[in-house]
């Protein structure tokens, strides 16, 4: 017997099995009317009146809803809910700018498109789709708590059930199709990786619309534990909901853990969480230093994944307590670990990290030449240099492809400059990636002046704010007399970041 891996399958266990226990706790001052704490059955009959609400729209099976929002309770319910009935979620990253915004709706040809209020102007006069309001509007406009909806019986696993967009290397970016099976397989994977369980609390501090909460959301549901959601990222904020909630699990880039640290040097009394947190790391490479303090300082345990909206999960880092110093423990778990079950890795003659598993992506959307030089020969080509080493643990160290990762966030290179050679006192500019304590990686424009130009770095990190994600702005600008290239022409970034990464034992941070 052979039954179709479906997101449907998460939630009808909790509903079944973890009925009464505290599904959702969500954000208290959330615009637009926050959810209020429900369990898993209130989620469930939520999640229908959510599907009954688009059968009443007419929104067909395969047809795209896009949603911009930040982490909030109604995005968790339309990540059950869109997918369960045979259609397609697209979550969007609300710190994009309203051009990016409206690429990313208009290429996936979204029929829908809900929208948090916080964030509501940035979709401007979006031409297409039907556009809501989350909250008000949608439980009265969309939602049908009265109505039944139509059931989807999948028949494909392979059928897709979101697209998640990532900047890539191009200008614009690609979205990627992961399917029923490849959003099941993550979600089981991680689930025993991270050892998740019915006892844990977790909170939301890891955006949702990365690659869906990196499929968490699911095997929470899957198990029954509680999810609480957190809507801006401030390290003081954070310790308190970990105080208040009891919560035991979190995830989120480098960035987000550095701020805890800065907090809880300001704390009054005793770190929340201490012996019972286990945080998940992934998005950039974590420094040593800040493995170490959280483990010392805040008490809590320290894991290491690494992935692409691509793939999901490709490895996972759990180092044993063997009585070694903080630091040295800390100095593994650094590394990005060993492959996950069921997932192969390999190095490529040129050191690129190629993969195949059973949870990378299908293709991306509309793009079948890109589809088939990810997926060249079989593999899925991540773009990353690496090395395995004699303890078979992927060690990342450089990037192959022209992206930045800053706070957890991808920024492709080629954006920026393009951003940078739009303004007229602009004759050449090339980005590059620093190491930042903060950030990981910051993004830095080097500049040639056109003849007779004269902006400053203010003003060309305004030009850029104001054209692009806040994210994506170079934070410093170094002006050049001329930009170096290799023989054929093409600009040599590796000879470029060289000196910023001096003393540095690998080219991301």
């Amino acid at each position: 017997m052979q039954i179709p891996l479906t997101v449907a399958d998460f939630l009808d266990r909790a509903e079944g099995g973890f009925g009464d226990t505290t599904a959702i706790v969500d954000e208290p001052v959330a615009p637009g009317r926050p959810v209020p704490t429900t369990t898993y059955r209130g989620l469930a009959a939520r999640v229908r009146a959510w599907q009954a609400g688009l059968d009443a729209l007419r929104i067909g099976r395969g047809e795209r809803i896009a949603v911009l929002s930040q982490n909030s309770a109604r995005l968790l319910e339309l990540l059950y809910a869109v997918p369960a009935s045979g259609r397609i979620l697209v979550p969007v990253n609300f710190r994009l700018r309203p051009e990016e915004i409206d690429h990313v709706v208009g290429d996936c040809g979204a029929s829908v498109l809900l929208v948090d209020p916080e964030v509501q102007q940035a979709v401007g006069n979006l031409a297409g789709p039907k556009c809501f309001v989350l909250g008000e509007q949608t439980e009265a406009e969309v939602m049908r708590f009265d109505t039944e909806p139509r059931r989807w019986v999948a028949e494909d696993e392979n059928t897709t059930a979101t697209i998640n967009y990532t900047s890539g290397t191009s200008a614009r970016p690609k979205g990627v199709e992961l399917t029923h099976r490849n959003i099941w397989l993550n979600a089981m994977t991680f689930g025993l990786h991270g050892r998740i369980w019915e006892g844990d609390v977790y909170l939301h501090t890891l955006p949702l619309f990365h690659c869906n909460g990196w499929g968490i959301p699911y095997v929470l549901a899957g198990v029954g534990a509680t999810q609480v959601v957190v809507r801006r990222i401030d390290g003081a904020e954070i310790l308190r909901r970990v105080r208040d909630h009891g919560v035991t699990m979190a995830c989120g880039a480098p960035a987000v853990w550095n701020l805890v640290l800065d907090a809880a040097r300001r704390w009054d009394g005793e770190i929340p969480g201490r012996g019972r947190m286990r945080i998940v790391s992934a998005g950039a490479p974590p420094s040593t230093r800040t493995i170490a303090r959280v483990e010392e300082e805040l008490g809590w345990q320290f894991l290491h994944v690494y992935g692409l909206t691509e793939t999901t999960m490709l490895t996972f880092n759990r180092v044993r307590d063997d009585g070694r110093p903080p630091v040295r423990r800390a100095a593994s778990l650094a590394r990005a670990g060993v492959p996950a079950l069921g997932v192969r890795i390999r190095i490529s003659p040129d050191g690129e990290v190629l993969a195949r598993s059973n949870m990378a992506l299908k293709g991306y959307w509309g793009d079948e030449r890109a589809s088939a030089a990810a997926l060249a020969g079989g593999w899925f080509h991540s773009g990353d240099g690496g090395v395995l080493d004699a303890d078979g643990q992927l060690v990342l160290v450089d990037r192959k492809k022209d992206v930045i990762i800053t706070g957890g966030e991808s920024v492709a290179g080629s954006e920026v400059e393009d951003c940078l050679l739009g303004h007229p006192s602009v004759a050449e500019a090339v980005v590059i990636g620093v190491p930042d304590e903060k950030w990981g990686e910051t993004v830095k424009a080097l500049v040639v002046l056109a003849e007779g130009g004269s902006a400053g770095e203010a003003e060309l990190i305004a030009h850029c704010k104001a054209q692009l994600a806040g994210y994506k702005a170079p934070t410093s600008v170094e002006f050049r007399e001329s930009i170096p290239r290799s023989a054929t022409g093409k600009v040599a970034k590796g000879e470029l970041r060289a000196p910023y990464w001096a003393g540095h034992d690998r080219q991301i941070n």
